[in-house]
């Protein structure tokens, strides 16, 4: 029984880190992308949440993906007289997402992710030995 509890508990953990990094390669993705006209925002960073909740079947608390919010600092200007999504002064708007700092939280969503594809390939060897002391 507690076995199928730490799978439960790892799967809800290897779903929301995927989820994690699936933000976080947007905001990578989308870190110089520039406005297509003058007045429009560039793309606001993505911020991913988590949420926990108690699993009924297992008693397990598990966690999920929350709510994804919008980074509210400034954004990035550049002098690029020649964009058509310059101003007056010639800057372009450009989006607020720090690429170190993406890959930073990139890095560490994958090093939970793979906490949690340890713990499920751990938990399957424990199974497996259990039952091969039973036959």
């Amino acid at each position: 029984m507690e076995f199928s509890k730490s799978l439960t508990v790892a799967a809800a953990g290897l779903k929301a880190q995927s989820g994690r990094m699936r933000i976080i390669a947007e905001n990578i993705a989308n870190a110089d992308s520039a406005p297509a006209s003058a007045g429009t925002e560039p793309y606001r960073r993505k911020i991913p949440s988590f949420t926990s909740h108690m699993d009924p079947d297992s008693g397990a608390k598990l966690v999920e993906a929350g709510r994804v919010r919008r980074d509210q600092t400034a954004f990035r200007t550049k002098y690029e007289p020649g964009n058509p999504a310059a101003n007056a002064r010639g800057e372009v708007q450009m989006p607020n997402v720090n690429a170190l700092i993406e890959n930073m939280d990139l890095r560490e969503a994958q090093r939970s992710y793979e906490a949690n594809l340890n713990m499920v390939t751990s938990t399957r060897k424990m199974l497996s030995q259990t039952l091969s002391i039973l036959k």
